[in-house]
């Protein structure tokens, strides 16, 4: 690994790290704007972040070890999801590990970590949370596969680096499977981040709710943990999403000044689908809990349907 890469690598996290909270705070911002109520500051993140990390951590006292490094894990895999995300250069040390289903596996080893800790304490409602977490991972977990091998089929390879390597120097082309798999991602991110219809980060309705069910346990710098780790997880979504349907703008090389000329662009892109997703969310109704599962299976239903679009046009 030359310093240079060393250097750009080291700036992919520190941008993906700083610009996840904001990126919440633009959503939040927009919704509320949309819904014609007073919009919170864009730097609410920030300052909710600040408060809880100085705030002591309130542990139950049969809570085993798995519940304190839960959090740790949780944001690590974050991290790592977006280090490995060509965001801003294709051409980085960690763009060999950038597979498709390596990305999954970190999304899934969070789940897995996250949803035991909300067992180990032993409360009903986080129980009933990690269980609606783990069925609802079950379904979405191999939708997103399909998109990622929709897009696959384009490039012959399972590499994020090479697939946006290659929709963005390949001659202008429709494919019609990519609209279908376009679809398909973006139900499997409003599941995956906890977004309206699927679930509602604004509530605390018992019932109702599936990713505050899992957290109700944890407080000071392992919520501040939680939080962080879910807008990196918003972030890594938004940014597989511009990356493989929107690729033009990522740098090449691994060159800091490079990275820094196509960041202006990755922010314009997140800001519009920030954007987008506060009105589809604004526009939308939170649906009743077992639905979720029909909504989710129409998403692999509709991947599905992108690959073999694919497959049949080009034979």
């Amino acid at each position: 690994m030359t310093f240079a890469g060393f250097i750009s690598q080291l700036l992919e996290i520190v941008i993906a790290v700083g610009l996840a909270p904001l990126l919440t705070g633009w959503v939040n911002q927009c919704r509320a704007w949309l819904q014609n109520k007073s919009a919170p500051s864009l730097w609410q993140p920030y300052r909710m972040l600040h408060k809880l990390f100085h705030k002591e951590s309130m542990v139950a006292d049969h809570a085993s070890r798995l519940f304190r490094i839960a959090p740790y894990v949780m944001f690590g895999c974050m991290v790592l999801a977006c280090a490995i995300i060509p965001t801003l250069s294709t051409d980085l040390p960690l763009a060999p590990a950038a597979d498709a289903i390596a990305l999954v596996g970190l999304f899934a080893l969070a789940r897995v970590f996250i949803s035991l800790a909300a067992m180990d304490i032993g409360t009903a409602f986080g129980t009933m949370g990690a269980r609606r977490e783990m069925l609802f991972g079950f379904l979405a977990e191999p939708a997103l596969l399909m998109v990622l091998f929709s897009a696959s089929l384009i490039s012959q390879s399972t590499s994020l680096a090479t697939i946006v390597e290659t929709l963005a120097h390949r001659e202008l082309a429709i494919y019609p499977g990519l609209p279908f798999a376009g679809v398909a991602f973006t139900m499997v991110s409003l599941a995956e981040n906890a977004r309206v219809p699927v679930d509602n980060p604004a509530t605390h309705l018992e019932l109702t709710m599936i990713h505050e069910a899992l957290i109700l346990e944890y407080s000071g710098r392992h919520l501040a943990l939680i939080e962080w780790a879910a807008s990196l997880k918003l972030f890594a979504y938004s940014c597989i999403g511009v990356a493989l349907f929107f690729p033009w703008g990522v740098a090449e090389a691994q060159a800091p000044m490079a990275m820094l000329l196509a960041l202006p662009v990755l922010v314009a892109k997140l800001a519009v689908g920030g954007f987008l997703l506060a009105m589809l969310e604004t526009a939308s109704t939170k649906m009743r809990i077992f639905r979720v599962p029909e909504f989710l299976a129409t998403a692999f239903l509709l991947a599905v349907i992108g690959m073999l679009v694919h497959l049949l046009l080009n034979h």
